[in-house]
């Protein structure tokens, strides 16, 4: 039950900020390629606030973009504020209408800031008897805290909530009175404000001198009593001193009401949500506060009967035909238009609710098609032969389950014009389902035939079990999604809806809601699977037809052809064979590290001399900094607990044994949480062996993820992390692994994509590349180099192309900024062709909006001309990096394509299982191994030939489990 009397003040753009630069690294963007960092952050912050803290009253309050008194009073007031991120701005009308929509007042006042109005509010709540809470990070707001009215700082990035009375305000800034925040900010200033305070007074000196002397008008007076060089500091910044402060205080007397009634938490305006929420396509957060019913395709705006370009697509006849537009614009592709201008264009189309956007209304129930269910063995022989005169057939399976490894076959369909698919159900009776199957077999054979489907790995997979496979091309709509739009959704009721306006029929209609009570498809009427399946092919045959000129638009067939297309059957190979776990001996890891993290655990409660919880981040924060005082500048998190990741521990490793001591016990216990327990759980009961899920639509620079179990995460770093390998073993005693890996490729390709001479050099010459850098950095030669010397070059090699700079090669390396200034200053004189490439690749991002890897896979970098300098920054760096990520993750692909081809053309045995990062594991017939070697390293090292003569370098090892022929 609600309190009453509890009123939250949200200090809006403080929070919106926050949420939208949590998720800058993960940015999350709509099917329509919108960012929602900011409305997704920000709405699960007021979710949050309204369902835990249950408040009876609550206000959102906002800056205004008109000047307040304290610009005029100080012209350089926030002057140092870079702009805020596009995307941030267009974010807020949406999160206006979201607090809209929970029924929650927006306060704003032109001329007064957010915490003026909040000021002013808590003062007026506390007055009527509330208990006041003002949500923000702001540290400023302490001197408004009372008993009554608190500091509440939301959650973030996994620490926990923190309300700040006058008690935690005047321990934090260690003064007595909260009145003397403002005193405080006054001496040392605000640089995010851009409030000078006293040059040379910082906030330990500035409590200090409060301690003393009480206030800051008391400190100017006794300026001549401070002794030295700070006397004269005073003394000289007395006007600058009552300015901050006064710039700092914040008003509570604006001309704002708290009205009771206006701020009492109300029903909620659930057609606004419902539509906010579906434009937005937050699916889960709509479904939590909507009901399960929500949809975000039913009412979100999307692009009617069009493809990604504008283009309308006349579904009748599945072709494309274009709209009456001006001439300038009817055929300018959106690469050619500048950055500023498409996100003016697309900010204008939402802000007038154009008539580029429709609701997503079309459905099996208003749309004219004919979905046929075929039954019997004439009907069946007689589709056959229909399909068969076609070129391009669209193909979908439905089964008992999601894992295509194990679940059976229910049924097919077929469709090859829009609004017309056919459904084949197969029986359970496993021996009829194959007769079935075999009466389609001239079809399947058909190697001039292209097979159409979303994500058809899957349906691959699922006939590979019945003996099954489809001989002819193969269209991936959701591939050829991704080679278009990679950062974009592509599911396919999203492409649906986004490209065709039309919203498919749900599998939870069909077979119930998630959980233990779903059931199958196999017990659903003829009828209604008939419907269900036919609209799933006929619909991504319509998206097949919408994204095809997509791919000659933005120029991304030959990804697409060439390197994506292929991969799909050598996947579904792949993941067929799946690869053995040793059971036996993931048992015995698992009790060996059991045993060694509470030797570690032990080890470090007698080093401290206290028994705490170890997995308490708070705790041993307290243990360490508190306890110990292992560090005088122990820096603390924004929840007020001492950070105690990874990056802290590590270089504290040689202050203390214990640190050592608590960094083994978290790897340890981490190792068999998340691998040596969990492996075993993962193994098929059809064949005993692990089977991992690769997904090639996933990551933006083309790289492979995997799944159940992610191979890409199996440790590597660490001795102990690397046993885990020893797991992966050879299928039977007449086989063993090799171990096929790229060598050092990214560096060879920032060679051969940058041209640059010394670097090209040294890998013709075939030099190791970090000692050849080091003598070229540190002008010594290469016999001179010192480990020290080749550890910080391999350091620079790598830091470089991801975008890193002195700071973060000092915090590295462990040296001084002036140092790791002097490494990269030396090493852009000495490879001064890197530094053009960078330089090149950004100014070609900034004018084309984008960058590509060799074989033409682009990405799209839509804020490389942001003029909010940290988010350009983060654009910067992914064009520097895509390019290169990208070719060593279409080389490794097409050398998976290259190899497939080769073993099956060989009729060798052996089996390529899988692939982690450059790296292939092969599963090899002992007999086979040598002449399985020279063919992998050869498909390897010509799959991509590198330009400047840079040569590729595969090499190749065997053992008895993956550690080994690694």
């Amino acid at each position: 039950m609600a309190n009453d009397k509890k009123v939250f003040l949200l200090d809006a753009f403080a929070l919106i900020f926050r949420a939208y630069y949590a998720l800058i690294r993960n940015p999350r963007n709509t099917s329509k390629g919108k960012n929602t960092n900011a409305q997704f952050g920000f709405t699960n912050a007021l979710i949050e606030l309204i369902t835990k803290q249950k408040p009876s009253h609550m206000a959102v309050c906002f800056d205004t973009a008109a000047p307040t008194e304290r610009h005029t009073d100080f012209a350089e007031y926030k002057a140092n504020r870079q702009d805020a991120p596009e995307d941030l701005l267009l974010a807020i009308p949406d999160i206006k209408r979201i607090i809209k929509g929970f029924n929650i007042p927006v306060i704003e006042k032109d001329g007064y800031e957010a915490d003026d109005v909040i000021g002013t509010l808590s003062k007026q709540g506390e007055a009527a008897g509330y208990e006041v809470y003002m949500v923000t990070p702001d540290k400023d707001y302490g001197q408004l805290v009372t008993e009554k009215v608190k500091i509440y700082k939301p959650a973030y990035q996994g620490g926990d909530v923190e309300i700040m009375g006058p008690e935690e305000v005047c321990a934090k800034w260690n003064i007595k009175e909260v009145s003397q925040v403002i005193d405080i900010l006054g001496m040392m200033g605000d640089a995010v404000d851009n409030i000078p305070g006293i040059p040379g007074v910082g906030e330990k000196t500035a409590a200090k001198l409060l301690a003393e002397y009480g206030t800051l008008e008391n400190v100017l007076a006794n300026a001549a009593n401070v002794k030295g060089k700070m006397g004269e500091k005073i003394a000289a910044g007395k006007d600058l001193a009552i300015m901050s402060k006064k710039l700092a205080t914040i008003i509570t007397d604006a001309p704002v009401e708290f009205h009771e009634e206006d701020f009492r938490l109300k029903e909620w305006n659930k057609e606004e949500l419902k539509e906010v929420f579906a434009e937005l396509e937050f699916k889960t957060i709509g479904k939590r506060i909507l009901g399960d019913d929500f949809n975000v395709f039913s009412t979100a705006p999307v692009a009617v009967q069009r493809d990604l370009f504008g283009n309308i697509v006349d579904t009748t006849m599945g072709e494309v035909r274009k709209e009456s537009k001006p001439a300038a614009k009817a055929n300018q592709p959106d690469t050619k238009t500048s950055v500023e201008e498409k996100e003016t264009e697309d900010a204008a189309a939402e802000e007038e609710g154009s008539s580029e956007f429709t609701i997503a209304s079309n459905n099996i129930h208003n749309t004219a098609h004919e979905y046929i269910a075929v039954t019997s063995k004439d009907e069946l022989k007689k589709l056959v032969e229909e399909l068969l005169q076609q070129k391009e057939i669209c193909f979908d399976t439905e089964t008992t389950g999601i894992d295509a490894n194990d679940c059976e076959l229910v049924g097919m369909s077929f469709s090859y014009e829009p609004h017309k698919a056919w459904y084949i159900p197969c029986s359970a009776n496993q021996d009829e389902t194959k007769a079935t199957l075999k009466i389609f077999q001239p079809l399947f054979a058909d190697e001039s035939k292209t097979w159409i489907g979303q994500n058809i790995k899957y349906d691959l997979l699922v006939l590979k079990w019945y003996e099954v496979e489809l001989k002819g091309q193969l269209f991936d709509t959701m591939l050829a999604h991704y080679v278009i739009e990679p950062d974009g959704k592509r599911s396919m009721d999203i492409l649906s809806a986004q490209l065709l306006g039309y919203e498919p029929v749900h599998i939870e209609e069909l077979i119930g809601k998630k959980g233990k009570t779903q059931g199958t498809m196999r017990d659903v009427e003829l009828e209604k699977i008939t419907d269900y399946a036919a609209e799933d092919a006929d619909i991504t045959l319509q998206i097949k037809h919408a994204l095809f000129p997509g791919l000659k638009e933005k120029e991304v067939e030959k990804v697409f052809y060439e390197v994506e297309n292929p991969l799909v059957k050598v996947l579904t190979d792949m993941e067929f064979e799946g690869v053995k776990v040793d059971v036996d001996f993931l048992n015995d890891y698992s009790k060996q590290l059991e045993k060694d993290a509470k030797e570690a655990e032990e080890r470090v409660y007698s080093s401290s001399g206290l028994k705490f919880n170890l997995a308490s981040p708070k705790q041993l924060g307290e243990v360490l900094f508190d306890h110990l005082k292992l560090d005088p500048k122990a820096k603390k998190t924004k929840t007020g607990q001492y950070a105690t990741g990874e990056d802290v521990l590590l270089k504290l490793a040689h202050t203390s044994p214990i640190v050592e001591d608590i960094l083994a016990f978290r790897e340890l216990t981490k190792l068999k949480s998340t691998y040596v327990d969990a492996l075993p759980q993962l193994i098929n009961r059809k064949t005993g062996r692990v089977h991992t899920t690769y997904g090639q639509a996933v990551a933006v620079t083309g790289r492979l993820a995997s799944n159940n179990p992610n191979l890409q995460n199996i440790p590597v770093r660490t001795e102990r992390g690397r046993e885990i390998r020893k797991a992966f073993v050879p299928r039977d005693e007449n086989h063993l692994l090799v171990s096929a890996d790229y060598s050092q490729i990214e560096l060879r390709i920032v060679a051969a994509i940058s041209g640059d001479p010394a670097m090209c050099d040294a890998f013709i010459q075939g030099k190791d590349i970090h000692t050849a850098t080091a003598a070229k950095v540190y002008k010594v030669e290469e016999k001179d180099v010192t480990k020290e010397m080749r550890y910080k070059a391999k350091s620079v090699n790598f830091g470089i192309i991801y975008g890193q700079g002195a700071f973060g090669l000092a915090d590295n390396l462990g040296i001084s900024r002036t140092e790791a200034k002097e490494i990269i200053d030396n090493y852009k004189r000495e490879f001064a062709g890197i530094q053009k490439y960078m330089d090149d690749t950004v100014n070609f991002a900034r004018e084309n909006g984008y960058v590509e890897t060799l074989m033409g896979r682009k990405r799209w970098l839509r804020d490389i001309n942001s003029s909010n300098f940290t988010v350009r920054g983060y654009a910067e760096r992914n064009a520097i990096n895509s390019p290169i990520q990208g070719t060593a993750a279409d080389m490794i692909k097409l050398a998976m394509i290259k190899t497939h081809a080769a073993l099956k053309n060989s009729k060798l045995k052996s089996k390529m299982i899988l692939q982690v990062h450059d790296e292939l594991i092969f599963d090899v017939v002992k007999e086979e191994a040598d002449e399985i070697k020279a063919l992998i390293i050869d498909c390897m090292q010509t799959a991509m030939p590198l330009t400047h003569g840079v040569p590729v370098i595969a090499e190749a090892g065997t053992g008895v489990n993956w550690l080994e022929a690694h």
